[in-house]
């Protein structure tokens, strides 16, 4: 399939399933210090091949809400669901991206990005082609036998990204995956993300972002959460044709109503109102 194929979501749940599915679900944790609920009454469905932003106030429980849905912790009530079937304890089928790198010392970037397929017990040689492939795509040919404390950490997080992408997960989470990187590197890596998306067209990626800008340039849709315990309080359907330019996404027609309407929803949450 060609870059900019791919079909609306609801084609896509049409003929492809939803592989993820919030039923209800709360989590309260417990504590010597007392009750905290951190998330409240999610419902949610995730259609195969959608891309999916979250965005909401710090503290919201858009952390713990990944956790969940991975299997990390489990729901104090409700019920997730997975490809059919309901999550009871870690989810490995599903690949999970954090904003720290997570990349081993000790091994090699190439190793490193071969680690999620050595697990799964991918064939050596099949490992080191998809491996060197998907370096090539993200401009880390050549630092196969550096370690990770010799790369910037734009390329740290490249490595980290695809050595979840390798093997090619129905459902990829991402916790802020760009959050401490700059500028210029964050649309790098938006960019570069896209594209790996675009060609892994069954891929349903769930996403969240602190930036605005990110959330939309990126995703089909954006779900907005209130403050603690977090709600969802908008689903907002991003209507950008794809594929998108991330670098000049701001300036076309549509993208600042977006953005608008987006913050009026966003806003009170954000400053407490």
């Amino acid at each position: 399939m060609q870059l900019g194929s791919r079909g609306s979501a609801v084609e896509r749940s049409l003929t492809g399933g939803v592989p993820l599915r919030l039923e209800s679900v709360s989590k309260t944790f417990h504590s010597r210090g007392g009750e905290v609920e951190a998330v409240r009454e999610l419902s949610l469905e995730v259609p195969r091949g959608e891309f999916v932003t979250v965005v909401g106030p710090s503290g919201c429980g858009k952390s713990t809400l990944m956790n969940l849905i991975v299997g990390l912790v489990e729901p104090t009530s409700g019920a997730i669901h997975y490809d059919g079937r309901v999550v009871n304890g870690i989810n490995t089928e599903i690949g999970y991206v954090t904003q720290d790198d997570n990349l081993f010392p000790w091994r090699t970037v190439l190793r490193n990005v071969e680690f999620g397929m050595e697990v799964r017990h991918f064939p050596a040689k099949e490992r080191r082609e998809r491996a060197l492939q998907f370096m090539e795509r993200v401009g880390l040919r050549g630092f196969e036998k550096h370690y990770p404390h010799e790369l910037s950490g734009g390329m740290r997080q490249r490595a980290n990204i695809i050595r979840t992408l390798c093997y090619n997960p129905k459902v990829i989470l991402m916790d802020e995956p760009f959050g401490p990187l700059d500028a210029q590197t964050r649309l790098q890596l938006q960019a570069q993300l896209l594209d790996l998306w675009h060609e892994q067209e069954d891929t349903t990626i769930v996403f969240i972002t602190h930036d605005l800008v990110e959330a939309i340039a990126l995703a089909d849709r954006v779900i907005v959460m209130t403050k603690r315990p977090g709600q969802i309080k908008k689903v907002y359907q991003v209507d950008l044709a794809r594929p998108r330019d991330v670098y000049t996404l701001q300036f076309q027609e549509g993208f600042q109503k977006i953005y608008r309407d987006l913050w009026r929803v966003l806003e009170t949450e954000v400053r407490g109102g």
